[in-house]
């Protein structure tokens, strides 16, 4: 019984449940940005090349052969893989840029003075009364 509550006490926990919201939330965004290559900036970039789909890239080692699937490295899935991870690390990139420069105008903001304690007020008193005596 006492793993089970560790692992309560762990699952609950603030950073846990961030992550997972983060996680769900990156898989989300993750089908938003694939949908956007696939389907919005690659079409433009195939007719730009003379109509080449870069998904159908490919370089075959080995022909299929009756029921026995070809052997190929697909290197028009790659280059599509690596521009979803471009178009996601920017995204990130200006979403932690907005971050920080929310927390840079937040430590800029001058803090009140602090109001002085009890002791530093009698001091104060006491310092001016010998001022006056002398």
């Amino acid at each position: 019984m006492a793993i089970v509550k560790e692992f309560k006490e762990f699952a609950m926990r603030g950073n846990v449940v961030d992550l997972a919201v983060g996680v769900i939330i990156g898989a989300a965004f993750g089908k938003i940005v694939t949908s956007l290559v696939a389907d919005i900036i690659m079409p433009p970039i195939g007719m730009v090349t003379g109509g080449i789909d870069f998904k159908d890239l490919k370089y075959v080692l080995k022909p299929a052969v009756g029921k026995v699937p070809e052997t190929s490295i697909n290197y028009g899935l790659f280059i599509n893989n690596v521009i979803d991870f471009l178009i996601v690390a920017f995204c990130i990139f200006l979403i932690v840029k907005g971050i920080n420069t929310l927390k840079k105008k937040e430590e800029e903001a001058p803090a009140a003075e602090p109001v002085p304690t009890k002791e530093e007020v009698l001091l104060t008193e006491i310092r001016d009364l010998l001022a006056k005596k002398a």
